[in-house]
């Protein structure tokens, strides 16, 4: 063995250099409990002040998020509950759309049925006016060419209106009485 190591070894046995000398204990002891009293009356409260304050903080969080979930929630259900009231307000809209759609084409369809009707009435009054004046128009015609031809065939004047007059109309409604037995 080396030299050293057997006066480590030597010396050892005397005293253990795990164990410190009796004053240096002491005077330690005294240092930490001064270090642990200083830290026990100035660090710690600061530090459970800061825990507490961050604890307060994060209830504090959770109750406002509690109380902010808890209100979009409100929020989502009186979204929900005015959507749908707007889906039924847009069909409701939309069923009193088609039903005054349905009575305007209802509405308009009548109207042009009465003016159809009126077109129709105003043509057959127009049509009946208008055969009475050919129908007039053509006993006068017809009236004076009977007459002329009358008057050529019996050989003398058949001018006097009066008479001219009776002979066609008894000439005509013969003819009209023979026209509607053949029909």
């Amino acid at each position: 063995m080396s030299p050293a190591l057997v006066f480590l070894a030597a010396e050892g046995e005397k005293e253990n250099p795990l164990i410190p000398p009796w004053p240096e204990l002491v005077i330690g002891l005294i240092a930490f409990v001064i270090v642990f009293g200083f830290l026990a009356k100035k660090l710690l409260p600061n530090i459970n002040k800061v825990l507490e304050e961050r604890r307060e903080a994060i209830e504090g969080g959770i109750e406002k998020a509690e109380a902010a979930q808890t209100e979009a929630q409100s929020v989502l259900e009186q979204y929900k509950a005015q959507l749908d009231e707007a889906r039924h307000e847009a069909a409701r809209l939309r069923q009193e759309a088609q039903e005054q759609g349905a009575t305007l084409i209802a509405e308009m369809r009548a109207e042009g049925q009465r003016q159809r009707e009126e077109i129709i009435a105003a043509g057959h009054t127009q049509i009946e006016a208008d055969r009475k004046a050919a129908s007039s128009a053509l006993r006068q015609d017809v009236g004076q060419l009977a007459t002329e031809l009358a008057g050529k065939l019996v050989g003398e004047s058949l001018e006097d209106h009066a008479r001219q007059s009776r002979t066609i109309d008894r000439f005509l409604d013969e003819l009209e009485e023979k026209a509607e037995a053949s029909r």
